[in-house]
């Protein structure tokens, strides 16, 4: 039997993410990274992804010797670009209606750093269809959710879904922030098995 790491931390401050590991009824630490979330001019969203949840999770790594350390990053893009966090309701009902009607793609990466030292990353891109919208649904939507911190102003977790049409992914917890089939892969793989502890 392989060792068992003493601790997991998680890299995020989310409380979405906490509530997401939590059904995986493990005990883990919360460390949030609080990286330099910059983007590089032209770098893709997915790539974008895969950076930043290593970073997370290599920076926290770095305060944790030892320990699993779990980071996680979600983007979206449209139009081959990225759509970043509104941080204002005028600017949410901008993005909401540019986006109503329209094909969009969620990211979504994590990173495991294992006390070896080694990497383990996973991520996916969620296609999804965004209803028609009026005017009186997305303020009422903004109003109700303000989703200012929040990629692309969209709330998953949330009344978010309720902007959707249709979308297609592997995990269906991929939207939320955190796959919950491929992080429980990982930790297997970094030595915790939510079905063993």
């Amino acid at each position: 039997m392989p060792n068992v790491p003493d601790r997991l931390i998680l890299a995020s401050g989310s409380a979405t993410r906490r509530q997401l590991l939590d059904r995986l009824r493990l005990q883990y630490a919360v460390d949030p990274a609080d990286i330099d979330e910059t983007l590089a001019p032209g770098e893709p969203a997915g790539d974008a992804c895969r950076r930043l949840a290593r970073e997370k999770a290599t920076r926290v790594a770095d305060r944790h010797p030892g320990a699993v350390v779990l980071g996680s990053d979600q983007m979206l893009s449209w139009r081959g670009g990225i759509l970043g966090k509104p941080g204002d309701a005028g600017t949410a009902r901008r993005q909401l209606g540019d986006i109503a009607g329209e094909a969009i793609t969620f990211h979504v990466a994590i990173s495991v750093v294992c006390p070896d030292g080694r990497h383990l990353d996973w991520h996916e891109a969620v296609e999804a269809q965004m209803r028609e919208l009026s005017e009186e649904e997305i303020a009422r939507y903004v109003e109700i959710e303000q989703p200012f911190d929040c990629a692309g102003s969209m709330r998953s977790e949330g009344l978010g879904v309720c902007l959707v049409e249709h979308m297609d992914s592997r995990d269906p917890s991929a939207i939320l922030g955190m796959p919950l089939i491929a992080t429980a892969r990982l930790l297997r793989e970094a030595g915790i098995d939510p079905l063993r502890h």
